[in-house]
């Protein structure tokens, strides 16, 4: 919508509050409200919210200013707006970017400004001028969760009705059908006791303006779902990534239930990804499609499959961004660890889908990714490791078709796999960033403070507090 179609739109619909929300480095959406007349007096677009942005506290929000320079701006994106799905007070929902009020130019640190910055870039390298992007986002929904961390003490506890630890529980009365440990994967109701909140879901999830193709539980116990979305282009998808957690949040609380988008939150069964389907288009067709190379790929995808597995431990700062990440990439457990490329092989970290035979549908599916990930960065940065692929022609070798998962020692050395924890990302981050910097996508000031980041707020962290099961390992010893 335009500004004066908005001002028309909230008189039209009796909206009371426009919600202006923006993502932060990491990745969790912020928000403030203003009334909605803020937007329905205008007289002067020059003077308005569109173009004069609203002020905030840019040292208040994790990654951006210091303390000394914490004057920022938001300026409101009025492409992005919509009736918010969840609010009970009728809301305008719009998303916005971050300015300097200074210099009046975009953030380097705004994160959905490194997203546009890349799907320009594309363009300009005269590749391809449009990249499409499918995440697949899987998450669990818990009945109840506790979870804290203390000078004396740390523990966590989730549970839920479907979890196969309850089938002995005393529910007055328990009535079974409970999901078997790695058994998840698409029984029917009442085994599957989310499927009407997930149809729920996803009904909110189209009111906003949220293609969906299908939803379903997932592999592991208590509540693992997916949702999937319509691919659409690298800002609009990101976008999309933003809403949809905010809508699965937010549905799950009203029944009083809770999602959580965290990579590995249980012990012994499977943990959550965010498989990422990618093509690149050049004056609409399809460069991914060659009816005559290996699953109907063309040079130019090989080439992008090189730049992602040459780049992928650098990636994973970004793609897999969490310590928890690292709990979900273990060797041996049937996650997407080892980098090789394959049609139709789920054991590789990156598969051809082979449903269809369409050109259009001729696509890269990357799979180490979770949804811990800023979707922004995450994009742009595998854009950006395809991109220098195919500008250096980098041979991702033969294809592997073999289950990598049960390969013998002298196979499985010849193939590289995902890093082993966080720390190794960014260590490879450090090291290889470059290709990220090319036609000032990403900035140097993004990656340094990405790392300082991870390092200080997360990885320090959790290295300097016991872990509960070393209690159980050393206590006595």
């Amino acid at each position: 919508m335009k500004p004066q179609e908005i001002a028309k739109y909230i008189k039209e619909k009796g909206i009371k509050i426009v919600d202006l929300k923006f993502n932060d480095l990491p990745g969790l959406w912020q928000h403030f409200s203003i009334p909605a007349s803020e937007l329905t007096e205008l007289e002067d677009l020059t003077t308005s919210i569109y173009v004069q942005g609203i002020g905030f506290d840019g040292s208040s929000i994790r990654g951006f200013q210091k303390i000394q320079e914490s004057d920022m701006i938001l300026i409101p994106d009025p492409e992005t707006a919509i009736l918010d799905p969840v609010c009970e007070t009728p809301t305008l929902s719009m998303l916005c970017d971050i300015y300097d009020p200074i210099t009046r130019k975009p953030y380097s640190r705004d994160p959905r400004y490194v997203a546009k910055k890349a799907a320009e870039f594309l363009r300009t390298t005269g590749i391809g001028d449009t990249s499409f992007w499918g995440p697949e986002m899987e998450f669990f929904i818990f009945d109840d969760v506790r979870f804290d961390q203390t000078e004396n003490s740390g523990y966590y506890f989730v549970d839920s009705i479907e979890g196969d630890w309850n089938t002995g529980r005393d529910e007055k009365p328990n009535l079974g059908y409970k999901q078997k440990y790695k058994e998840g994967y698409f029984p029917v109701p009442p085994h599957d006791s989310l499927n009407d909140l997930r149809s729920r879901i996803i009904l909110k999830m189209i009111e906003a303006g949220i293609p969906v193709e299908v939803h379903h539980h997932e592999v592991a116990t208590a509540g693992q779902c997916e949702i999937d979305m319509k691919y659409d282009t690298l800002v609009k998808s990101a976008d999309r990534c933003l809403m949809f957690k905010y809508i699965v949040k937010n549905m799950c609380k009203q029944n009083n239930m809770v999602a959580t988008f965290m990579p590995k939150p249980l012990f012994g069964d499977n943990g959550s990804g965010m498989h990422t389907h990618q093509s690149l288009w050049k004056e609409g067709k399809n460069i991914f499609y060659d009816v005559k190379g290996y699953a109907s790929i063309s040079d130019t995808a090989k080439y992008y499959i090189g730049g992602l597995i040459k780049h992928a431990s650098a990636l994973m700062a970004f793609c897999a961004p969490t310590t928890n990440s690292y709990k979900r990439l273990v060797p041996g457990y049937e996650a997407p660890v080892n980098l090789a490329y394959s049609k139709r092989n789920r054991s590789a970290a990156i598969r051809i889908p082979m449903y269809t035979e369409n050109p259009k549908a001729k696509r890269v599916e990357f799979r180490p990714p979770d949804c811990s990930a800023n979707p922004y960065l995450a994009f742009a940065a595998m854009l950006m490791a395809g991109l220098d692929g195919i500008r250096n022609k980098i041979d991702p070798g033969q294809p592997f078709e073999k289950n990598t998962y049960h390969l013998s020692n002298e196979e499985s050395a010849g193939i590289p796999t995902v890093p082993g924890s966080l720390e190794e990302s960014l260590n490879a981050l450090e090291k290889d960033h470059d290709f990220l910097l090319a036609g000032d996508v990403f900035t140097k000031d993004v990656v340094d403070v990405w790392i300082e980041y991870k390092r200080e707020k997360e990885i320090d962290a959790v290295k300097l507090r016991p872990h509960p099961y070393e209690y159980y390992l050393y206590f006595d010893i």
